[in-house]
């Protein structure tokens, strides 16, 4: 019982987050003495006299605090905690029950049933307010949560919107790169030249491609453009104009001749060009390395150029692999920037493997890296009876299995295969 004294002592407190309480209790004098106190400390209260009364009364009026009686005729104050617990409700109420049971072993009953706190009988007014204002806190401290959790739900929904946007723009992106490399075979006469572009995202930063503007020679070309994702894509773009296979007008790699045929430059020219053209944009921080090769398909004849790419590697008829160029400056970087051209000669049953750096820098299951001697070593093996797309596939695929499982591709693959079998 509530002492007059006490109950009738102080300000009423700011009990923040508990405005409305409900007292559960068989004992209709109980209640009212609960009730008055209650009432003078700016509660509203709501009366029930057992835990069926009160979970209807739940149903449309839930409130912020309940003070239920433990014993009750029939259903208890614990049965009554549990089946309050499981109302669906996204509101949390603070639960306390009233008991002359001071046993732990009944306290954890209490508690696994779903009760906050416990007052033994008879109440005092100052330790009830004290434990009001306890749940108080706790109440509020997990509304805030409530309230932060739903803005970040909330945040989180627009990001996924965004999100798919997004997913939904670079599908599209990865099927406009794709057509920037409209075929991934083709045959020249006995020869034939395979592409091989593999992006580690929806879209990537290497580009390969081929064309001919005779029946005798072709050139194509193997690029990397620093970094990764969007702008590299949108690089990629420009370049693939800038070296298209179908609209030789607009390719800076011919030059048309007497307004009837088209002419492949000389590949260190070509170099220059785009080199002049990069530099010349404004705003334009990336660069790129490229390796771009010309064959005269009536004798072999190969000149190319490499611009800070890696190494292309020959595949000799009779078994041997080289590695030719001397490096050299990757284009965008150095205005008038020189670049020397390669020249050697191509036998029948030869093979040029051009190729990016995520072969040689892909990290293997040991934590080493590919590296040239591993790269030569594939390639070889690869070879033994394959060739076209088939021998990129297999590249690709073994290259895979070698890569470490926590890496995984964290660069582009790509690669230009040419198989020269004589005029």
């Amino acid at each position: 019982m509530l002492p007059a004294s006490q109950t009738e002592a102080g300000v009423s407190p700011d009990f923040g987050a508990i405005q409305k309480v409900m007292i559960v209790d068989d004992s209709r004098l109980q209640r009212r003495i609960l009730a008055a106190s209650l009432k003078k400390w700016g509660f509203v209260v709501l009366e029930a006299d057992s835990g069926e009364s009160a979970l209807t009364l739940c149903q449309s009026d839930l409130p912020d605090l309940v003070l239920s009686d433990w014993v009750m005729p029939g259903m208890s104050g614990l049965e009554f905690c549990e089946k309050f617990r499981a109302l669906d409700s996204h509101q949390y109420s603070y639960f306390i029950l009233l008991t002359s049971k001071s046993e732990k072993q009944e306290v954890a009953r209490g508690l696994d049933a779903g009760a906050d706190d416990f007052l033994i009988k008879p109440l005092e007014a100052d330790e009830l307010r004290a434990r009001i204002s306890a749940g108080a806190r706790i109440l509020g401290m997990q509304r805030e949560l409530s309230q932060k959790n739903a803005m970040i739900e909330a945040a989180l929904d627009e990001l996924k919107v965004a999100h798919d946007a997004i997913d939904k723009d670079l599908m599209q992106a990865r099927k406009i790169q794709e057509s920037l490399v409209p075929e991934l075979s083709r045959r020249f006469g006995k020869s034939q030249l395979s592409l091989l572009l593999k992006p580690c995202g929806h879209i990537g930063g290497d580009l390969v491609g081929m064309f001919s503007p005779s029946a005798n020679r072709i050139g194509f070309y193997s690029i990397d453009v620093s970094g990764h994702g969007i702008t590299s894509a949108m690089m990629t773009a420009r370049l693939g104009g800038y070296l298209s296979s179908k609209y030789f007008d607009q390719n800076i790699a011919m030059v048309k001749h007497y307004d009837k045929f088209y002419a492949l430059l000389p590949p260190e020219e070509v170099a220059a060009n785009l080199n002049a053209r990069l530099l010349a944009d404004t705003g334009i921080e990336e660069y790129f390395t490229m390796v771009y090769a010309v064959v005269d398909l009536r004798n072999g004849h190969l000149k190319m150029v490499q611009a800070g790419h890696p190494h292309p590697l020959m595949l000799r008829q009779d078994g041997r692999a080289e590695f030719l160029g001397e490096g050299g400056l990757p284009i965008g970087l150095l205005p008038n920037a020189q670049f020397e051209q390669i020249e050697t000669y191509m036998r029948p049953g030869d093979r040029l493997l051009l190729y990016s750096d995520g072969f040689t820098e892909c990290r293997l299951t040991d934590g080493s890296l590919l590296d040239e001697d591993g790269l030569e070593s594939l390639a070889l093996d690869c070879a033994q009876g394959r060739g076209g797309a088939e021998f990129l596939d297999d590249m690709f695929w073994r290259l895979t299995q070698k890569m470490h499982p926590s890496d995984g591709m964290d660069d582009d693959v790509s690669a230009v295969f040419f198989e020269y079998e004589g005029p």
